[in-house]
Order: structure tokens, then sequence, then C-alpha cells
């Protein structure tokens, strides 16, 4: 069985032959429209993810049935889904925080949510789109917004969110620390100045070891040259109240060799967000590494 959105799934009797429930299809879970699928119901308008069975086949909206090959009102022609534990998406993993972080069951949100619980388990613990008739009902239930359980709230202050209901905070290990640290990104250094201590971002790259960034000769990221500086790197999950944070402390120079600064040019991911004309490269050698991450306790 295969659909598309807008689609009708329709259930009928298997003795009688009358139709007993028909919705229209608002999510897909697989790119091919293999099931299961978000269906909201003519009779109640609730939406519910319904694995069909031998008495379901689909009907087409505005399309004609004969020339499309994805119509199959009677068999199964999806592949198995793959093998091993699902990965629960972003939205999954933010309703199952959010959930647990106020002490409510499966049982409990999904009634409030008026759904099925074994529609909010699949929610939670497979990657998907829910409908934004779904998402309003979940975010009404969990006290929270459709915007939050779909992560948003990026451009706001971090730390505004509520804390998790028990946070666990545990220090991370040196590798730990190092691959965190490893790709690329924003971090902060600071520094001290004529006017006193700084702390400044720029876009970092990690080379050999060591932390480079780009700026300005006389900016206040210029000044960590010469001295051991202080460069913090962290992540944040707002709407799930968790993240980490490395620090790495050590000496910092100007990259003067025109070989190594060309180089480093040449394998930058990005040019300094600040723009302007920042071409001396600073380096950092790491000579301690620290890091801490807050998660929900026992995970």
């Amino acid at each position: 069985m295969r659909a598309h959105l807008g689609d009708h799934l329709v259930i009928e009797s298997p003795t009688t032959g009358a139709t007993r429930r028909d919705g229209e299809i608002v999510g897909l879970h697989h790119e091919d429209g293999t099931p299961p699928y978000d269906v909201r119901w003519s009779d109640t308008h609730e939406v519910t993810l319904v694995f069909p069975g031998p008495d379901a086949h689909v009907t087409r909206t505005g399309r004609d049935r004969g020339h499309d090959p994805g119509h199959d009102p009677g068999g199964d022609a999806g592949a198995p889904p793959p093998a091993g534990p699902p990965d629960p998406g972003d939205i999954g993993r933010r309703l199952a925080a959010e959930r647990e972080r106020q002490g409510l069951s499966r049982e409990e949100t999904a009634r409030r949510a008026r759904m099925a619980p074994d529609y909010l388990a699949y929610l939670e613990e497979h990657p998907g789109d829910p409908s934004t008739a779904t998402l309003i009902r979940l975010a009404a239930a969990l006290r929270t917004n459709v915007r939050a359980l779909r992560g948003g709230g990026a451009g706001l202050p971090p730390g505004q969110g509520m804390a998790l209901l028990h946070p666990q905070l545990r220090d991370l290990g040196p590798d730990e620390c190092r691959a965190l640290l490893s790709t690329h990104g924003v971090g902060r250094v600071s520094v001290t100045t004529a006017e006193g201590p700084a702390v400044v971002p720029v876009n970092y790259e990690v080379v050999d070891d060591s932390i480079v960034y780009r700026t300005a000769p006389g900016s206040v990221p210029a000044a960590a040259v010469g001295a051991e500086v202080a460069f913090e790197v962290d992540r944040l999950d707002e709407a799930m109240s968790q993240g980490w944070s490395v620090l790495a402390v050590g000496p910092a120079r100007a990259v003067t060799g025109p070989e190594e600064a060309r180089h480093l040019s040449e394998s930058a991911h990005s040019t300094p967000w600040a723009g302007g004309d920042r071409g001396m490269w600073v380096s950092i050698r790491p000579t301690r590494l620290t890091g801490r991450r807050i998660t929900p306790a026992g995970q």
C-alpha cells in the first residue's frame, strides 16, 4: 500500500463491505508513501497514527488511479523497515524529554492529547514529521508550544527554559572534549586587553590539535597572541534543557609562516562572519581540556 498526502484511507467491514470509517492522510512517515500514516478522521477530526490492515485501502484525490503506479489497494509494496533499533528524530527526542521532565506517563500524555498511546510511542521512537494538528495537541498536553517541540527559539537568549526534572551533570574526559571541539564553528576566546578582560566570539577550526581563527591585527581577538588564554565552545538544546561545554586553555601565537597561513586559509570551512580584512591567523595549542555535559539522569 502506498499513498500521498491528501489521499483518503478507507476502512471497510470485511463482512458487509460497508464503509466503516474514512479519513484524510495528513502525514507520511516514509518517503515512498508506505505505511504508517497520520490520518485525520472525517467523523471525529482527530489525527491518529494508522497501520492499515487488510480491510483498508487508499482512494486518490484529484489523480487518475489507473495511471498511478503507487496505487496498491490490496498489497503492501513497501520495503520492510530497516533492521536494528529505531533512531528517534529531533521531534521524538523533544517529546520524550519534555514528557519525562514533567513526570508524565505516555498514557497520561496521550489522554491529554486525545490520541492513542501507541501513536505517541511511535512519535517518540521513530523519526518523522507529524502534522501540525498533532503537534498542536501535543504542545497543549505538555503545556508548551509547537515551536519548542520543533526546536525553535534559536534566536532567544539560552537558559530561559525549564530545567530537567532530574538533571545529571558529568565531567567529560579529554578524548570526549577533543571530539566535541574537533569540528568547527563559533567559540569564545578570553583575552586581556588594555581596558581589562574581554571575551569575544570567533569562527574557529581545529587543525593538528590546535585551535585556529582569523582576525585583524590590533583587534581584541589578536590580543591573545603571546599569552595563555581560555577558549570555550558549547552546544545547547534549549527545548530539551541539555547541552555541553568544553574549555581549552593554552598559549596563543600568531601564524607567521606564509605556507602555514596559506594552508589554513585553503582548508577553512568559512570566512569570518564579521567580514572585512581578517588575514591574521591565531593558533592556540591547548595544554588543558575540560568539559561538562548536562543530560537527563540515567542517560
